[in-house]
């Protein structure tokens, strides 16, 4: 069977289910490609009429901000040595240096950090956790998780569709140069997340190290 005629034998609760439940995970602390299942299932509703956008959006809302009060459950509870267990797990993500600038992110904008870091694949997974590890007050941390989770998954389902909406034709006629384009845009966004990503590790090991210069050394008898 060809994909496309499998893509519309599936049930689109189960497409509302995936998106809200990888969001969820991702959310909560779990590296996973929330965004990406996010863009394809907006684009997929784009093309099949059996998927309402407007109950994609609630559902990805929904997993993005009861993940993330999750997250800071269990942040809160388990503390300094929940990011140190996740470093283990996790150390391409949740590496000291991560974390570090993650930190410094919260400690700078606060429940801000909350919000826009809906937008930023790796403080969208430290936000949730971080916030309950640095015990941001929760009524804080709600407003700017809610907000940031309704405009971040509410946006990019509604950009998503309506560009799947008015590019479907053009598509049609221009498959595989469509197809090289989302190749290449695919592409370029990855390469765009790990230059920030290296780029941000290396200012923080740069600040440790500059932070270790000053410290004094010890006398020795």
């Amino acid at each position: 069977m060809h994909v496309q005629e499998w893509l519309e034998h599936v049930p689109a609760v189960s497409i509302y289910a995936l998106v809200g439940f990888v969001i969820g995970l991702e959310s909560l602390g779990i590296p996973l490609p929330g965004e990406l299942v996010l863009i394809s299932a907006a684009l997929l509703s784009s093309q099949h009429g059996d998927i309402d956008p407007v109950v994609l959006g609630a559902c990805a809302s929904a997993g993005a901000v009861i993940g993330d009060s999750i997250g800071y459950a269990i942040g809160r509870k388990g503390g300094r040595p929940l990011l140190a267990w996740l470093e283990r797990k996790f150390p391409k993500h949740f590496s000291a240096a991560n974390v570090a600038s993650a930190e410094r992110s919260f400690q700078k904008w606060g429940m801000w950090a909350v919000f826009f870091g809906r937008f930023v694949a790796l403080l969208r997974i430290f936000a949730g956790p971080l916030a309950g590890v640095l015990r941001m007050p929760y009524w804080k941390f709600l407003i700017a998780n809610v907000l940031g989770g309704i405009i971040w998954a509410g946006g990019t389902t509604a950009v998503i569709y309506y560009i799947g909406v008015v590019a479907e034709d053009w598509l049609k006629r221009f498959s595989y140069l469509g197809l090289a384009a989302a190749v290449l845009i695919g592409l370029t966004s990855m390469l765009i997340v790990r230059r920030r990503a290296k780029k941000a590790a290396a200012e923080a090991d740069g600040a440790a190290a500059a932070v270790a210069e000053r410290q004094p050394v010890p006398a020795t008898d």
